[in-house]
């Protein structure tokens, strides 16, 4: 393709749309508004026929810049509002764990399965301990580690500490879903440090602080690192068989935008987690009055998460971008 006719022929366009471009709004006529619109969609064809023809690249910077002005002016930005925080809260977020809730249960209860037979087994036969741990550690642990573990530090710190130890392990998830491996072997490793921690405590009689302290905050932490596994693992399962309606580029990228509003939301909740780890598990409160805390935290989240994430499904509000913004489909008049 001939660059220099090209730019020649449809040069006048492109500078008339940035003529209209550098009017303020308020002065353009609606028949001016009608003639931008018409250019814009023009000077879009053209930018994907230079991208695909002849990629030069300072006709496609210039043309490029044009097209993203018009669309900015056209559709512009709504800003930031509260309205649309709370949509995020009562619509995106609980709709999207909603959706996926099958995975996240699936991946929950092989958890908890697991580490429950990782316990049983590590608590009736000390010698599995042992190729793990010296005698020395695993006194330690029941006698001291485990218990002073939560009050070793500064709650503030401690709490930070812990929000950002269990978002990057539910990001991971997320980010690492299509590869399907990398979850399985996180979820895999936090099996195996709880089923071998708690079989310890089981198996030396210390199953009251073992249970006492781990399910006051694990409750809530355990739930969102199911949640940020199943939408992870859904991922993988767009990938793997995206349907006979979609190319595996579009069912990854739809379970992918959902996973970004997962960990948006999850966010939040995490640091609920970890206030609660911080400022809960070891406070010296009964320990009856640490679970009941500990357990209408989870209940809460579960009970907001099935409320409004069913009645979004129900009133089919989905989070996802709308069709025009999914793809860039050059317009040909």
């Amino acid at each position: 393709m001939d660059l220099d006719a090209f730019a020649a022929e449809h040069g006048p366009q492109w500078r008339r749309l940035g003529i209209l471009l550098a009017r303020p709004r308020r002065k353009l006529t609606a028949a001016e508004v009608d003639e931008m619109v018409f250019l814009y969609r023009r000077a879009a064809t053209h930018l994907s026929i230079v991208q695909s023809r002849s990629p030069d690249p300072d006709l496609v910077a210039t043309l490029s810049q044009l097209v993203l002005r018009a669309r900015a002016r056209l559709s512009p930005a709504p800003g930031f509002r509260w309205a649309t925080l709370g949509q995020f809260f009562t619509v995106s977020f609980p709709g999207e764990v909603y959706r996926a809730g099958r995975w996240c249960a699936g991946v929950a209860a092989g958890f908890v399965g697991l580490a429950a037979v990782l316990i049983a087994i590590v608590a009736s036969d000390p010698d599995v301990a042992l190729r793990f741990l010296s005698p020395a550690e695993i006194n330690s642990l029941v006698e001291h580690d485990f218990e002073a573990y939560y009050s070793n530090n500064a709650p503030e710190n401690f709490g930070f500490a812990v929000w950002t130890n269990n978002a990057w392990v539910s990001a991971l998830c997320l980010a690492s879903g299509v590869l399907v491996l990398p979850v399985l072997y996180l979820l895999w490793s936090n099996v195996l440090n709880l089923g071998l921690t708690g079989g310890i405590m089981v198996g030396n009689d210390r199953a009251d602080v073992f249970y006492g302290l781990l399910l006051v905050h694990g409750l809530l932490e355990l739930t969102c690192v199911f949640v940020a596994a199943g939408v992870g693992l859904r991922i993988g399962w767009a990938w793997i068989a995206p349907g006979p309606l979609r190319t595996r580029a579009q069912a990854v990228a739809v379970a992918g935008r959902s996973a970004v509003v997962v960990a948006l939301g999850l966010t939040p909740v995490l640091l609920l987690s970890g206030a609660v780890e911080a400022g809960i598990t070891p406070s010296p409160l009964p320990t009856v009055v640490k679970l009941a805390i500990g357990a209408l935290v989870w209940l809460a989240f579960l009970g907001y998460v099935t409320w409004f994430g069913a009645l979004a499904v129900r009133q089919g509000r989905a989070s996802d971008l709308g069709a025009f913004d999914r793809e860039v489909l050059a317009p040909t008049v």
